[in-house]
């Protein structure tokens, strides 16, 4: 892995490891990525399979490379957005709409697999 920044933030409810963070409700806060149109923070960096309790300080790759479990099928350089369990899929936006883009795949894999996104945070529009 290779994070460019890392930032520590207050976790408002479970996170688990290798999953996307969104912004929580006030600053400094980081919540599981629960949606395609969240906003999308980045991924959390947990040195353990243990999942980050509500309240917990944790830090979030922000920037860079960071390990993410993938929800899906994902092909290298696919963008990457939040499923419902904040796990990386395929951004695939309907027509007129738009999702919200953690960044790029930077590995193939299935669901389950623990692949790699660079992080570059965006909005991709169907």
């Amino acid at each position: 892995m290779n994070p460019l920044l890392i930032k520590n933030f207050t976790a408002k409810g479970v996170i688990s490891r290798y999953r996307i963070v969104k912004h929580g409700a006030a600053d400094g806060e980081a919540l599981q990525g629960a949606a395609p149109t969240d906003a999308l923070l980045g991924v959390i960096d947990l040195p353990s399979d243990v999942a980050a309790a509500s309240d917990e300080r944790v830090d979030v790759v922000t920037h860079g490379l960071a390990p993410v479990e993938y929800g899906g099928a994902v092909t290298r350089g696919d963008p990457l957005t939040s499923d419902g369990q904040g796990r990386a899929v395929t951004a695939a936006p309907a027509a007129g709409s738009n999702n919200r883009i953690i960044g790029f795949a930077a590995v193939s894999g299935v669901l389950g697999d623990v692949g790699l996104v660079d992080i570059s945070k965006g909005s991709l529009q169907g």
